[in-house]
């Protein structure tokens, strides 16, 4: 079997005699932004951040997500940041598609490649740079990390996803798997970054209605995914935002495997008092 396979945005704009028609969405229940639409013009440089421009992709906003922000991160050689988290209380998690990047975190240095996958709690003091020749481009999921009395913080965990065996789902002969980061037992974690596979012809044969918010980006492959009441053609770079509830239920018709990056909320009571969102302030 061929290897993984992560498709990243590269920038760059179309011709003026290109077509506008194009598959972006953003309705009440869920956004589809697609790799056409991750162009120059919506990059945004951010604080402290040397060589590096991103793509923002999901932000907490009212009525809609509000447990976690998404970005794309682009650092271009010799370029990083000694002061990349703005907050003291989120948590971070890093998943590299191309190039390479090393994590400073305590005295030691981590470098990830591609498939590679840091979790980073809150208050961490981390560092990014790129010591390498080509971009590194790579995911930073960020959430207001979920204290709970009882338990500790987890330590700072860095993984490949070759060197993670995937988990079939029951009754699918292997066709539908999850490479699961973080043990899905362990309370101390408050979100789960995985990567789902589906071999050609695979399913979600049900309409998953749940509480979690999610973040799917392809990494590799096409698919059919259905969205609240629609079905919306995906393809590797597209994005995919649910909000919490939205149905959802995939058909990965092929020719070659499918698979995305995601991130859910997980393990934490509702908060029940007006305004105690678990979100990142806006």
């Amino acid at each position: 079997m061929a290897g993984p396979i992560y498709h990243a945005p590269t920038g760059g704009h179309p011709p003026q005699s290109e077509l506008l028609t194009g598959r972006a969405v953003f309705t009440t229940a869920y956004a589809v932004i697609p790799k056409g639409v991750m162009r120059d013009i919506v990059t945004s440089a951010l604080p402290f951040w040397d060589k590096t421009r991103c793509w923002v992709l999901s932000r907490p906003l009212s009525g809609f997500a509000e447990t976690f922000s998404q970005y794309i991160m682009e650092v271009r050689p010799g370029g990083g940041s000694f002061r990349p988290e703005p907050e003291a209380a989120a948590e971070g998690a890093l998943f590299v598609m191309e190039g390479e990047l090393t994590i400073g975190l305590g005295g030691a240095a981590q470098r990830l490649q591609p498939g590679g996958y840091a979790w980073l709690p809150p208050a961490s003091d981390w560092t990014a740079s790129n010591a390498g020749a080509a971009p590194a481009r790579f995911h930073w999921i960020r959430k207001r990390y979920e204290k709970v009395d009882g338990l500790d913080v987890p330590p700072p965990l860095f993984r490949n996803e070759r060197d993670v065996v995937p988990v079939a789902m029951p009754g699918t002969d292997g066709r539908w798997t999850t490479s699961r980061f973080v043990d899905p037992d362990d309370l101390r974690h408050d979100m789960h970054v995985t990567v789902v596979s589906f071999e050609p012809g695979a399913v979600i044969p049900f309409a998953e209605t749940h509480v979690m918010e999610h973040g799917l980006y392809v990494l590799e492959g096409k698919a059919v995914y259905r969205l609240n009441q629609d079905w919306v053609e995906v393809e590797a770079g597209d994005y995919m935002w649910l909000r919490a509830f939205c149905p959802q239920a995939c058909y990965a018709g092929g020719p070659g495997r499918f698979r995305y990056l995601l991130y859910k909320d997980v393990n934490r009571h509702m908060k029940l008092s007006a305004g105690a969102g678990s979100g990142l302030p806006a």
